[in-house]
């Protein structure tokens, strides 16, 4: 036999099948009631104790003694894993958490097929969404994982992988777990999503040890990957490791290399023939600190010596999510070629605007999402979103504009300048604007504007309304905005200026973001890319305004009509207010500026001009322009001071009727 007879022939194992599943469920429910004797006994020793390489056991929760079995007998060729694990209080998190975040797992673009993801259980592999978020709607809590097996794409089955994992989880923590779960296999590391619910069988909090989550679970999955598919061999360790050398990131050659400088003298890496071959050959250290030195991370310091930056794995982490941007962008742009860049949020940064064309999360543990936007200028950029945002507001194709942060505003300059006695009151800002007749515009105007802003900064806690047309204002206002900016917009803030993509606005009647773009003359656009095609959008919806007589040609010149936003936003509106009517059997009541308008939030409606509130008093509908914020309101009493495309919301108790 040579040394190459074990890369001819090699033994892989395979999934368990049924019958020893129900063979392993049986042993499982064994060991669950051995493991809660085991917990029972342990519960009467110290709160703490010491694991091997010096971790501490967390008491309290399920798991601790599992946590303390798990991986003893995986070997250096265990197969890795890698499990994100979250815990999020339900209440903290908002109503519409769980509902978003089982809407995101099976979202389009994740199978196999790039088809939309297919949720699946315990038992089933059509798993209802809507059934599970119903039984959880009063737990405290729930746990969402991230399972992404090292070798997914050599698992013939991960489907199967995540039930027996999850089997093994029930043993590990003795109770059975309700769950449901979503294979993504849009990236290059095949992973699943898992939802479990904070509810054990006998329908009490699930706690799960601290050690379990931290490393108990990811050793179980260890010793399934290393079951399923066997060891890693001693050339797949070392082509991993030949990899690595050359990787533009943080890898488990540099984690060595940091433990070197740690323990040496100095902090220098010295790399003699004593050091531990066997484990990491000498070779691939030194072809690492080679690689290091030519990035400028490491300087050779003497024969086998080497002196590493302070800040190489900072430095090696963010080229490794550079990396992973790159790769991200040019996945969702495809074919089409663009300049990469990546939106730095700051005062000084130059507004975005563009098109979606690729969207996700950066950090599915976090649910931090972020766009791909192709430019206006020509230009394709990555986008951080702020967190918190619902990634289904930016449909593909729409059309988004990303800002950084914000300096003061003028406005918030005025409200502190006219606070007497700390009070702002909108009589004495209307009587000095009165009082100023060159200055232009409309005072009345101009103090709502003012009042938006002050209802803004109620809500957040900053000043507080005494009476109708008066605030208490602190003397700080202007710091304090300053803090709230700076926590709320850190990330930057992304608007949406229209969920269609520019081929349908052309041809619409509908208030669009193109009919903008003519009035305000479509500055900074490329000749290129996005900014070609846009062109030729604006100039296909010029030709439609003329057919539709709502512009004329004057030469070269197309004249657009007065009111123009204003005429098309009003047909738009009355359209889809004749199917209400038709749906309700109640008659639509046209909002008019500056007039309040109330009645119960019913659900909105999403337009060619916009996204638009149907409130209902029980006599009449109207339609108000939509915000974020009164969608927690659905179904309760709301009204609305609308002004143009301005809305200022007012939520309360409807009003009591005397008879």
């Amino acid at each position: 036999m040579t040394s190459r007879d074990d890369d001819r022939f090699r033994v892989r194992p395979g999934p368990p099948k049924s019958s020893r599943a129900g063979q392993s469920r049986g042993g499982q429910r064994f060991v669950s009631r051995v493991l809660r004797e085991a917990s029972k006994g342990g519960a009467k020793a110290s709160s703490q104790a010491a694991r091997p390489g010096g971790r501490s056991v967390a008491r309290l929760g399920r798991g601790h003694v599992a946590a303390q079995t798990a991986g003893r007998r995986l070997g250096p060729g265990a197969r890795r894993v890698v499990i994100k694990a979250r815990y999020v209080v339900l209440r903290q998190a908002g109503g519409r958490s769980v509902e978003t975040h089982l809407r995101y797992i099976e979202r389009e673009g994740v199978d196999r097929d790039g088809g939309r993801g297919h949720a699946y259980g315990p038992t089933t592999d059509h798993a209802d969404l809507a059934d599970f978020e119903e039984r959880g709607r009063g737990d405290r809590h729930q746990f969402r994982l991230i399972v992404s097996p090292g070798d997914a794409q050599q698992l013939e089955d991960l489907r199967g992988f995540t039930r027996h994992l999850m089997t093994r989880m029930e043993g590990d923590l003795g109770t059975s777990l309700d769950w449901v779960a979503v294979d993504h296999w849009n990236t290059d590391n095949p992973h699943t999503h898992i939802v479990l619910r904070g509810r054990d069988q006998t329908g009490h909090d699930l706690i799960i040890a601290r050690d379990y989550i931290s490393h108990g679970m990811r050793q179980r999955a260890c010793e399934l990957a290393t079951e399923w598919l066997g060891p890693r061999t001693e050339r797949e360790i070392r082509e991993g490791l030949l990899r690595d050398v050359e990787q533009e990131r943080w890898t488990s050659l540099d984690r060595s290399l940091q433990q070197l400088a740690q323990r040496s003298f100095g902090g220098v890496v010295e790399l003699t023939a004593n050091v531990d071959a066997a484990r990491l050959p000498r070779t691939l250290l030194i072809g690492r600190l080679q690689r290091l030195t030519e990035m400028g991370l490491a300087q050779p310091d003497g024969i086998n010596r080497w002196r590493l930056r302070p800040d190489v794995e900072p430095t090696l982490r963010a080229m490794g999510e550079r990396g992973d941007i790159v790769r991200t962008m040019q996945r969702a742009l495809g074919a089409r070629q663009r300049e990469l860049a990546v939106f730095t949020p700051s005062k000084s940064a130059q507004p975005v605007v563009g098109r979606v064309v690729g969207k996700g999360l950066a950090d599915e543990s976090q649910e931090r999402g972020y766009l791909v936007l192709d430019g206006i200028d020509g230009r394709a950029y990555y986008v951080a979103l702020p967190a918190g945002t619902e990634l289904e507001q930016y449909p593909a194709g729409a059309v988004v504009e990303a800002r950084g942060p914000a300096g003061e505003r003028g406005m918030d300059k005025t409200i502190a300048g006219l606070a007497e006695g700390g009070l702002y009151r909108t009589h004495h800002h209307l009587s000095v604007l009165r009082g100023r007749p060159g200055r232009g515009g409309d005072p009345q105007e101009t103090v709502a504007a003012h009042v938006r802003r002050l209802e803004a900064f109620r809500r957040a806690g900053l000043v507080e309304r005494v009476l109708d047309g008066v605030w208490r204002v602190p003397a700080d206002l202007s710091e304090r905005v300053r803090q709230h900016d700076v926590q709320r917009f850190a990330g930057g803030s992304v608007t949406l200026h229209s969920h269609l993509p520019i081929e349908r606005q052309a041809r619409v009647i509908g208030a669009t973001w193109l009919d903008r773009q003519l009035l305000g003359g479509a500055a900074s656009v490329a000749d290129k890319g996005f900014g070609g095609e846009l062109r030729k959008a604006l100039s296909q919806r010029s030709n439609f305004l003329v057919e539709q007589g709502f512009a004329e040609r004057r030469g070269a010149r197309v004249v657009l009509a007065r009111n123009l936003l204003r005429t098309l936003r009003q047909l738009d509106l009355d359209a889809v207010a004749r199917d209400i009517a038709g749906e309700t059997g109640l008659p639509y009541r046209p909002a008019v500026d500056g007039e309040r308008v109330s009645g119960v939030y019913r659900r909105n409606v999403l337009l060619a001009s916009g996204r638009f509130a149907i409130l209902d008093d029980g006599l009449a509908f109207t339609l108000v322009p939509w915000k974020p914020l009164i969608e927690q309101h659905r179904g309760r009493w709301v009204a609305a001071i609308a002004r143009g495309s301005n809305v200022t919301w007012e939520f309360g108790r409807r009003p009591s009727l005397d008879i």
